[in-house]
């Protein structure tokens, strides 16, 4: 029997039902069907994230249920973080890099990596990237790296996949990446084949590795 895994699932786009959030909705749609697997889902487009001050509050006074001074709604994704085996971290792609959403959820990680009670908890989970842009050529790679670079500065293990893309799943959300507005179209990313085989193929590879992981 394969081991149960949980994925959290996070969409760093100020825009509620958009072309990122829906292809993050997918790739927990398919890793949900994945034998073992629950997902939870997280979108910051309803939520206050405050930066991170580095105030190192969380290197000395951390206490279980508290990893973080600031009070905000990060209070309430804390516990998702750690119940989480792997993570999938979804970004619109802006200036060739993710969405500001993302880098302050990304940087409030930091009280699981220098906390005093906390320390080290993201150390050997896995995780996955997701970028949607406007256009070809956008930036996708570049903003899958800046989410990479988040998961190997918490020491986790960083997945991409074999045939669409090193760095994770690229997607584009206008018709061949050419930059035309359908208005028929609210969720163009749903009509990039090659966005959604890499997503697949991403999930596959988290679950797998997750599971080799967790095995031993």
């Amino acid at each position: 029997m394969n081991k149960k895994i949980r994925v959290l699932g996070v969409s760093g786009s100020p825009i509620k039902d958009g072309n990122t959030e829906i292809l993050l909705q997918r790739a927990l749609e398919f890793a949900g069907s994945l034998d073992g697997v629950t997902t939870d889902m997280v979108s910051l487009a309803e939520k206050k994230i405050e930066d991170c001050k580095h105030c190192n509050w969380c290197l000395a006074k951390q206490k279980e249920g508290k990893p973080c001074l600031i009070e905000d709604d990060m209070r309430e994704i804390y516990p998702l973080v750690l119940e989480a085996d792997a993570f999938l971290l979804a970004s619109p792609v802006y200036i060739a890099r993710l969405s500001g959403y993302m880098a302050a959820f990304i940087d409030r990680l930091r009280p699981f990596a220098h906390g005093n009670y906390y320390k080290d908890r993201l150390e050997d989970k896995v995780g996955g990237a997701l970028c949607v842009a406007w256009v070809r050529h956008g930036g996708l790679e570049t903003a899958l790296l800046s989410i990479i670079y988040g998961f190997m500065s918490f020491h986790m293990i960083p997945v991409g996949t074999s045939r669409y893309c090193a760095f994770g799943a690229p997607a584009l959300s206008s018709r061949d990446g050419m930059g035309e507005f359908n208005k028929d179209q609210r969720h163009g990313v749903l009509e990039d084949e090659f966005g959604l085989m890499a997503m697949e193929s991403l999930v596959e590879r988290l679950v797998r590795v997750t599971r080799k992981i967790k095995k031993d």
